[in-house]
């Protein structure tokens, strides 16, 4: 365990807040070294967490039982989002590929999209999965605008919207069009509203710096969209839901925590942009957090909700 990073802590905006954390807790870092943290994502059988370094072309594993971390994967394929299935397997966005891959029990991976309707997908985000075994992601240009984070090359379709898998027939199916950026997606705990977030403002100025709130009907389709919250610094990236419906989400100030009803009620202050989050630890109440350089973790009074 290190001190706590000079600029790190908790801010209450709302009373609300002061439930979710002692004063005696301390935000650890636990690793630096990477250009750009992102997509962590919890193994509790194994009991540790796997994250993407994008831009060094790898993934990253911290180990809970002795603090250690280690490469797991390099090369990656600029990959970025991750999260688990039901089945305890890795889900990944690759940039580089610009598809959507699972990686199986005995290590080989598989292709789950690529392609929709004949044309390349532009560059797999961010990415969760429902309880019905469908996955759902984002697909914005990130990864091909420029060779950064992947390889620069126009896209061949018209426009970033969010997809899902079916479950059992593999088809890829458009959830959403009125997206510029579609970026971070997590459900509601009772998987009834699927947030997502719009991070537009990255390359167009005055551009969408929110989340929006979607009801899941029961065909799968999506219904609402309305905006659920605005970023008051810079704009949102990966989030995650704990089991009473709050939503905590990377900013560039660090973690801001929306309670239900929409409102801010509280932030955690990381001293880098802070790029995507999880729930992890033996009861998901801890925060493992993907600063720029770094991976950050804090104990919260709040338990996640499975799936991140």
């Amino acid at each position: 365990m290190s001190d706590q990073p000079d600029g790190a802590g908790f801010v209450v905006l709302d009373a609300r807040f002061s439930d979710l954390f002692s004063p005696h807790i301390r935000v650890e870092r636990l690793w630096t070294g990477a250009r750009w943290c992102e997509g962590p994502a919890w193994f509790a059988a194994g009991r540790f967490l796997i994250w993407s370094d994008i831009p060094n072309n790898r993934m990253m594993r911290w180990d809970e039982t002795d603090g250690s971390v280690s490469v797991f994967r390099a090369p990656s394929d600029n990959s970025n989002g991750n999260t688990v299935d039901p089945q305890g397997r890795l889900v990944t966005c690759e940039h580089l590929t610009r598809r959507v891959t699972r990686t199986e029990h005995d290590g080989s991976i598989s292709v789950l999209a690529d392609r929709f309707e004949g044309n390349r997908l532009n560059s797999p985000n961010d990415v969760v999965v429902h309880s019905d075994g469908s996955i759902w992601f984002t697909d914005p240009t990130y990864g091909i605008l420029t060779d950064y984070e992947g390889d620069r090359t126009e896209p061949e379709l018209s426009g970033c919207h969010v997809y899902r898998i079916d479950p059992l027939s593999g088809k890829l199916t458009q959830m959403t069009d009125d997206f510029l950026k579609p970026n971070g997606l997590a459900f509601s705990p009772d998987e009834r509203q699927l947030y997502i977030a719009d991070s537009g403002a990255s390359h167009q100025p005055g551009g969408p710096a929110h989340i929006r709130r979607f009801e899941v009907n029961s065909d799968c389709s999506l219904g609402g969209g309305e905006v659920f919250a605005e970023c008051d610094n810079g704009f949102f990236d990966g989030f995650r839901l704990d089991r009473e419906g709050r939503i905590w989400t990377s900013a560039f100030d660090g973690v801001h925590c929306y309670d239900p009803d929409g409102t801010l009620i509280g932030k955690i202050r990381i001293p880098e942009m802070v790029g995507n989050l999880t729930f992890g630890g033996a009861k998901r109440n801890r925060l493992f957090i993907c600063g720029t350089t770094s991976l950050y973790s804090v104990y919260v009074f709040a338990n996640g909700v499975l799936g991140g």
